[in-house]
């Protein structure tokens, strides 16, 4: 969502025409090298490309999303599982909290690039835009990193303690999970509000975030150290549950006895492959930001950051242009790793590598629907 663009430095008005005196050459060549340290060649006026490039970005997402929605919703009423159900409820939660986050931060951004962003003299100050717009990313940040920790964890519950699972696990006890949730990541997103940390405008001056390149305070790193490691630790709790419940899967379909019923029910295979498709996406578009948020406030605030500032800079934009790109593509997820199209990938993947005699050919085409209509005529 965000785009930069830059002076050219041979047309800066800052720079004075430079004549035939060695006197005016030197001291022009001290300005270029001034301003060459300083890395500040970047320009908050909006490119027609950038303001193009956000309404893309806010179509695709709104798009990818609703069509999400639409097929999770469906699917929800239709399930008669309470697994399943409740593996929908928290995925429709998941995918609507994407919907919303997009819509709110792609409009508060589009809005400060149409208004020219804020200049660099003004990113220490802090209105009541910032403030709810860098809420907004903390919020919307660390809901999904939440949401799909308790995917996973449910999951792997399911998986490895079916038994337990049916015992604890019910629909009205995943909605509490999800308002926790929600107000968790509300308490994080709210503590500026208390003088713990502070939202700023980010360079090239359309966005806010945490404080972490210039002028932090001990409240400041504190307030990142949360941020980031809770989002980290919600993504390694998820590689450790995603990784134990495939495993599982894998070896039950390897130990099950040739003409006994299917030991791994489809629907389990398709929410694990499902909850690994939102965790490489979350790792992916997450991690990159909780990173350099580290590295940056940490820098700042032992004052080691020096003639890297404007390296830092360019990291942040790249991380939160990565992070965006999250409520994007945690749609397709479902959209793409159904069922139904599970199988028809398997059926190609098979006829192009030859596994009808290998051990993987014990997974028949039709374990996907036939599983499933075991489980539905035992009811």
């Amino acid at each position: 969502m965000l785009a930069l663009s830059h002076y050219n430095s041979s047309a800066s008005p800052l720079l004075s025409p430079v004549s035939n005196d060695s006197g005016e050459k030197v001291e022009a060549a001290v300005v270029v090298e001034g301003l060459s340290q300083q890395g500040n060649f970047t320009s908050v006026e909006p490119t027609t490309s950038g303001v193009i490039m956000v309404i893309l970005s806010m179509t695709l997402g709104i798009i990818s999303n609703t069509v999400a929605i639409i097929i999770l919703a469906n699917a929800y009423s239709l399930q008669r599982r309470r697994s399943k159900a409740t593996f929908l409820l928290f995925a429709t939660s998941l995918v609507i909290t994407d919907f919303m986050g997009h819509v709110i931060l792609g409009a508060l951004v589009l809005r400060l690039y149409l208004s020219g962003g804020v200049h660099p003299e003004d990113f220490s100050s802090s209105d009541g835009m910032c403030q709810f717009l860098g809420g907004s990313m903390v919020f919307f940040g660390l809901c999904p990193l939440f949401m799909g920790c308790a995917m996973a964890a449910e999951r792997c519950l399911g998986v490895t303690k079916p038994l337990l699972h049916s015992s604890l696990v019910t629909t009205t006890r995943a909605k509490i999970c999800l308002s926790v949730i929600w107000l968790a990541a509300l308490c994080v997103a709210m503590l500026p509000c208390f003088q713990l940390g502070s939202y700023t405008y980010q360079d090239p001056g359309t966005w806010c975030f945490i404080k972490v390149l210039s002028d932090t305070e001990a409240v400041d790193v504190a307030f990142v150290v949360l941020f980031s490691g809770l989002g980290l630790t919600s993504l390694a709790v998820s590689l450790v549950c995603n990784t134990i419940s495939g495993l599982t899967l894998v070896l039950a379909r390897l130990r099950r006895k040739p003409g006994s019923h299917h030991s791994a029910k489809s629907h389990d295979i398709e929410m694990v492959v499902q909850l690994v498709g939102i965790m490489v996406t979350s790792c992916i578009c997450w991690s990159p930001l909780l990173i350099f948020g580290l590295m940056s406030v940490t820098r700042s605030y032992t004052g080691s950051i020096g003639e890297d500032l404007s390296s830092y800079k360019i990291l942040m934009v790249m991380g939160v242009r990565l992070a965006t790109w999250n409520q994007i593509l945690d749609p397709w997820v479902y959209i793409l790793l159904r069922r139904t199209v599970l199988r028809k990938i398997y059926l190609i993947a098979k006829c192009q590598a030859g596994l009808r005699g290998n051990i993987f050919g014990r997974w028949e085409p039709t374990s996907f629907a036939s599983s499933e209509k075991n489980e539905v005529n035992q009811v």
